[in-house]
């Protein structure tokens, strides 16, 4: 299944440097893998230098934007910036509460960073009605104190006690941004007064960095928030990602060169073609991409058989000395996957993962096999799912991408963890219900594939896997996308080839 793009509104003013305002906010979007859309709210005349002139069209016109949009597209997330009068304002909330899109962004555009007001009163007090539509609320510290009546905060820990006070009062998510602040450090915080105690703010350390282009920062980061979670549907992952991406963004500004004031931040900083992942993100994708083999995994006789405990026995040793060929190839590719590994700890992973493979295929061999014997013949020879297999694993090996085999060696750690979870839950449920009225014959591989170690180890290889995903290329993901799902699927006719060849 396709990953949906998610479709994201930003309503705001337009800046024709192209450094902030819609323009910042459909890059970034764009930046972030959405699918950017824009309902102007006010027409500057500015660059990087300041602001000469602002016109603002008729609140009727905004209407007709929002409505001739939402008539005809699903819009999945919506960012907010400025409303430059009262009557503005107000048509944005009569939307909002007509449409409830699921996520929106509200950056409070009401103080420059010179500190001086952009808001008329009446237009100030109109947002303040509309903070409550918001899940996220992204101002300035100016901004934050502004909205709570009292003066900027001069330290992080009033910053972060001014959120909590907005957050409790409009019950929606404010975002901290340290930028105001002295120090080599610029530390960002999701503050939620509505979560547990202990959870209730989320801090994304950063650091400062040197650099006078700084103009649509704000939107920019209100943005691509909107746009992350559209994805993740977690305020603490969009912003860890959309931090990262900022500060890179921040630190290659000066590649633009773009006016002589305060220049943009450079939204496309990140390698062509791809766009930043969240922890987790890309192996999520892997595992839905493949629902279908899976579910034919599950509906296999094979399965259903070693469940109950009916599997032929002829099956179930040709299955085990097909698993110990398997074992002997994959542990090469385990080997490999060690030498590409960019970091010691994935190194010694995927090395000590290789030696263990080697130790299982000897246990085979010594404890089931040398109980029920099959023939010379057919313990020597390979299947014909076993050698596609193995050769999937060896062209993946040739590539020499890193990020490519820990996707094809993914499937056999996350399958067999899943697959031996369900058979020894349903193995208790049976001891417990008191219906297993024998012991189990196969009791022991099942324990095998359900034993926490096994677990544990595929976790990290997950990790792992995801990890190489965020650092690659857009071909290298495809190349992984496909060589997950192949594995996949010669993990199913791995299962299944017993019934045919045993």
């Amino acid at each position: 299944m396709a990953r949906r793009i998610p479709r994201v509104l930003s309503i705001a003013g337009s800046d024709p440097s192209g450094g902030a305002g819609i323009q910042a906010d459909l890059k970034s979007i764009a930046a972030m893998g959405g699918y950017g859309m824009a309902a102007i709210t006010a027409l500057t005349a500015q660059n990087t230098r300041g602001v000469s002139a602002v016109h603002t069209p008729p609140a009727e016109f905004l209407k007709a934007q929002l409505e001739a949009l939402s008539s005809d597209i699903v819009i999945d997330a919506v960012k907010i910036g400025m409303l430059s009068d009262a009557a503005v304002i107000g048509a944005v909330g009569e939307w909002l509460e007509r449409t409830r899109p699921a996520v929106v962004v509200l950056d409070p555009v009401m103080v420059a960073t010179s500190g001086d007001r952009l808001l008329a009163d009446d237009a100030a007090e109109a947002l303040q009605g509309l903070l409550s539509s918001a899940d996220l609320i992204t101002p300035n510290l100016p901004e934050l104190g502004a909205l709570l009546d009292e003066p900027t905060a001069e330290t992080w820990a009033e910053a972060l006690a001014q959120a909590e006070r907005l957050s409790e009062k409009v019950g929606a998510v404010v975002l901290v941004k340290g930028g105001h602040l002295g120090g080599p450090d610029c530390p960002d915080a999701l503050v939620d007064s509505g979560a547990p105690a202990g959870e209730r703010i989320v801090e994304v350390a950063g650091a400062r960095i040197d650099t006078r282009n700084t103009h649509g920062t704000g939107c920019s980061l209100s943005s691509a928030m909107a746009t992350m979670q559209a994805r993740t549907g977690d305020w603490a992952a969009s912003l860890r990602v959309v931090k990262e991406w900022l500060l890179g963004a921040l630190a290659t500004s000066h590649e633009l060169e773009v006016g002589g004031g305060h220049g943009p931040v450079h939204h496309f900083h990140h390698a062509e073609g791809t766009v930043p992942l969240a922890d987790g993100e890309f192996a999520s994708r892997m595992w839905d991409a493949t629902a279908k083999v899976r579910a034919e995994i599950d509906a296999l006789p094979f399965i259903a058989q070693l469940d109950a405990g009916s599997l032929p026995e002829a099956q179930f040793a040709y299955y085990l000395a097909q698993d110990a060929q398997y074992l002997n190839g994959f542990s090469r590719a385990l080997a490999r996957a060690s030498a590409l590994a960019p970091t010691e700890e994935e190194q010694t992973f995927w090395a000590n993962s290789a030696q263990v493979c080697l130790e299982v295929e000897a246990e085979l061999h010594r404890s089931w096999l040398s109980r029920h014997p099959l023939t010379a013949g057919e313990t020597s020879a390979q299947g014909p799912v076993t050698k596609a297999y193995l050769d999937h694993l060896l062209a993946a090996s040739a590539m020499g991408s890193y990020a490519v085999l820990a996707a094809a060696v993914l499937p056999c750690y996350w399958i067999y963890a899943v697959v031996g979870e369900d058979l020894h839950r349903r193995h208790l449920q049976r001891a417990e219900a008191g219906t297993a009225s024998r012991e189990h014959p196969y009791g022991a591989w099942i324990e095998t594939y359900a034993d926490e170690g096994f677990a544990e180890a595929t976790r990290r290889a997950i990790s792992f896997a995801d990890r190489a995903a965020r650092a690659a290329s857009a071909a290298e993901r495809v190349a992984m996308m496909e060589a997950f799902r192949q594995s996949t699927v010669y993990e199913r006719d791995f299962f299944d080839a017993p019934s045919k060849y045993a």
